[in-house]
């Protein structure tokens, strides 16, 4: 039985130094997409996905590129603090950015400093809102572009299952910077409840774990485009469908069937009287977003 006779009276004598208290913190990573000039005018424009990078300013990782963040504050919530972070340390427009949770990272020697426990956030912007310039705690700020490849598999055969192990290059480069890092995917199926880790093998010029936060981020966007509306905040509002296609491509890594794809996105999307009228090419009808899309696709599952 407590001897406390009320929560006040308890909480007026509670000891805060009684546990640990870990540093929290928050890392934002933010993606857009954006034209790659055609050599060629009578062609369409490539789309290219890139992450938004950071070089830090001082030590932990002196020099090394990062995603912007850092630490949250007593009197704001964790996504106050992200989106804070991330307009002092690369003048984001944060109005005008998606924004979702991705994932805790609490690996006991993540950061060498302390034991620091990170909330990573997902970001997506159209690359017309961008005004990119570095804060106060960074040093640069800038672009990379960002692609992923699986570059071997293993699979290994236990009772009762198996374990997958997946390495994956992921890049990130422009024309100034290369950084190549390697991460490794193992996917555990023995009995009934599936494991899977996730773990940087290489990554010599990236700070933290960040590396793996950009991998799994970019996971989580191609898995969340297959069934969400999630891929709209990467386009402007009017857009043809040519556009939206090359969007999901690009997030996907690979060609879509044109047939297969204005089928499956022909709900998501309204048509308008307008035109895009390209140099070499015939004009294209644009389209939006339907906002009454995701109430419909509700009703159907």
């Amino acid at each position: 039985m407590s001897k406390y006779k009320s929560e006040e009276e308890f909480l007026k004598d509670y000891d805060v130094t009684k546990y640990d208290r870990p540093s929290v913190s928050v890392d934002t990573l933010v993606f857009t997409i954006v034209d790659r000039k055609p050599q060629n005018y009578r062609k369409l424009p490539e789309k290219v996905l890139r992450a938004l990078l950071i070089k830090r300013n001082d030590y932990p990782y002196k020099d090394k590129w990062a995603l912007p963040g850092g630490f949250v504050k007593m009197d704001e919530d964790l996504e106050t603090a992200a989106l804070r972070e991330l307009k002092e340390e690369t003048n984001v427009d944060v109005d005008d950015v998606y924004i979702e949770q991705l994932y805790t990272y609490g690996d006991v020697h993540r950061d060498p400093r302390t034991r620091v426990i990170s909330c990573a956030y997902l970001a997506l912007t159209n690359a017309s809102n961008l005004n990119i310039k570095p804060g106060d705690d960074a040093g640069d700020a800038m672009w990379f572009d960002v692609t992923s490849k699986l570059i071997e598999e293993n699979r290994t055969i236990h009772d009762g299952g198996y374990i997958l192990k997946k390495k994956y290059r992921l890049l990130l480069e422009n024309e100034h910077h290369r950084f190549e890092n390697i991460i490794q995917v193992t996917i555990e199926r023995i009995g009934k409840h599936p494991r899977i880790r996730q773990e940087v093998l290489s990554s010599p010029d990236l700070a933290f774990d960040h590396a793996e936060i950009i991998h799994y981020g970019l996971e989580r966007l191609r898995n969340k485009i297959e069934y969400t509306d999630i891929a709209f905040n990467l386009i402007g509002d009017y857009f043809t469908l040519t556009e939206l296609q090359q969007v999901y491509e690009v997030i996907l890594g690979k060609e879509l069937l044109k047939a297969n794809f204005r089928r499956k996105i022909a709900n998501m999307v309204c048509e308008t009287n307008r035109f895009k009228k390209d140099v070499g090419h015939r004009p294209s009808r644009l389209y939006r977003f339907n906002p009454y899309w995701a109430d419909d696709h509700q009703g159907r599952d």
